[in-house]
């Protein structure tokens, strides 16, 4: 194992961007192999392909460069669905509102009744049924 960290050493190893072309490739390749479509598997080797060449890559800047603008671009993304899975999880406990004011989302505790709800980004008050 002593030889693998000396290879691996200086080299940039693996990140969001590579792990996302390995799952990519993992996709195409089943898809390729269920459907029997040849096309579909022999494309499923580009990505594995470069994500074998950004984690065995010495260019170091650039790779964190392109890693940093695919997090960029999925970063909405992402937002929504850890979202969406707190409102799932906190579904028993709690109620999500929206500000009328300014649109901020606001959790509030479920089955109070009737409650004073202060906005955290605006300050505005209003009177919302829990």
């Amino acid at each position: 194992m002593n030889w693998l960290k000396k290879f691996m050493q200086g080299r940039y190893g693996g990140d969001q961007l590579s792990l996302a072309l390995l799952v990519l490739s993992i996709i195409l390749s089943l898809i390729g192999g269920l459907s029997k479509i040849t096309f579909i598997a022999v494309l499923s080797y580009i990505p594995l392909v470069i994500s074998i060449f950004r984690m065995f890559s010495k260019d170091i800047s650039k790779r964190s460069m392109e890693n940093y603008k695919f997090s960029m671009a999925f970063s909405p993304i992402y937002k929504k669905y850890l979202g969406l899975k707190n409102r799932i999880k906190d579904r028993k406990t709690h109620k999500y509102i929206k500000c009328p004011n300014c649109k901020q989302k606001l959790r509030v505790p479920k089955g109070k009744g009737k409650i004073l709800v202060t906005c955290s980004k605006c300050n505005h008050k209003f009177y919302k049924k829990s």
